[in-house]
């Protein structure tokens, strides 16, 4: 299995490298930046010991997708897609704050609800709930972005107060993240899905504000079928879910969740295979569209040429 776990480039003008949990990010020129979505894969802010083959080309083409479609709401970082694992776009000051909007009580929202929380983020939950009940309004339930360790809850009002965003900012993020899930919610619905919640991530060129990173791949989101929600949920059942979820259930039932101590289960071929196949599900169900397996050729090499033939564009242009 062909998996792209990492790559060392030098690249033409390159001024700075980042190798995150999923991603190897290329500076160029101190303007352009060249994110290759590697096949890694993190849960529980732990890169997992095996990559999962094709997992870098789902998300960036479903990014990639999503990002085209919202562009007459803000304007995005990206520029060009030379190749199904490879973004370049333009260099954004960061905001540091995940904006995370949740629709459903799932996921981390329903593991805090399940200690007893009924405040998440300043947000009030109702009591009597149970597991991914509809919330009777999106909420906006902020993180703090973590370059190591783990992403913190916060709250808007301790956002603006810590001085991580300015006041004005904050609140242009606040409609462009509920903007940006109802346009997310509407494309869902059209492929029978329910977007459940999802996270945005926000930059600043000057005064401008862009949306930058991923937006709706099953990395950053997480996706319900339609046509069975509602008797599922009459039922007690789980959810039928297009998300990574399904990959931390299998690290929560083999006891790991990221804690101190624990050892993450052993990743078979098997296992491997089956994330793989999950991912290619995922993006034929939300990109709507068949997935289409790269040239069997050595994915390095591959990935090498094609970001070098795209800055060579750029450069002209």
């Amino acid at each position: 299995m062909n998996a792209l776990k990492e790559t060392k480039f030098v690249l033409p003008q390159q001024t700075a490298f980042y190798k995150g949990k999923v991603r190897d990010v290329y500076t160029i020129a101190d303007s352009y930046l060249v994110m290759v979505v590697s096949d890694r894969i993190s849960a529980f802010d732990v890169v997992l010991p095996r990559a999962i083959p094709y997992k870098g080309q789902v998300l960036n083409l479903i990014a990639a997708k999503s990002l085209k479609a919202t562009e007459d709401i803000l304007p995005n970082w990206l520029l060009d897609v030379p190749d199904p694992a490879v973004s370049i776009g333009r260099i954004c000051e960061p905001f540091k704050v995940e904006m995370v909007i949740r629709a459903y009580l799932s996921g981390h929202a329903w593991r805090e609800y399940q200690t007893g929380k009924r405040e998440i983020c300043g947000e009030l939950l109702p009591d009597n709930m149970n597991e991914n009940d509809r919330l009777p309004k999106p909420i906006i339930t902020p993180s703090t972005k973590a370059y190591v360790g783990h992403d913190e809850d916060i709250s808007g009002k301790e956002i603006i107060d810590q001085g991580i965003v300015s006041k004005s900012d904050y609140q242009k993020l606040v409609d462009y993240t509920e903007r940006l899930f109802e346009r997310g919610t509407e494309e869902a619905a059209k492929r029978g899905l329910i977007l459940v919640d999802t996270k945005y991530e926000f930059g600043k060129i000057r005064d401008q504000i862009y949306l930058i990173d991923e937006i709706h791949t099953p990395d950053s989101s997480r996706y319900f079928y339609e046509d069975t929600y509602q008797q599922l949920q009459d039922r007690g059942e789980p959810q039928r879910q297009l998300s990574k979820e399904f990959v931390r259930k299998w690290l929560i039932e083999n006891d790991f969740q990221g804690k101190e101590g624990q050892v993450i289960p052993e990743m078979t071929d098997e296992i491997v295979q089956s994330i793989s196949e999950r991912y290619i599900e995922l993006y034929e169900h939300i990109i709507g569209e068949k997935f289409i397996y790269p040239d069997e050729e050595d994915v390095n090499n591959r990935v090498e040429k094609s970001i070098l033939e795209s800055l060579k564009k750029i450069a002209k242009s």
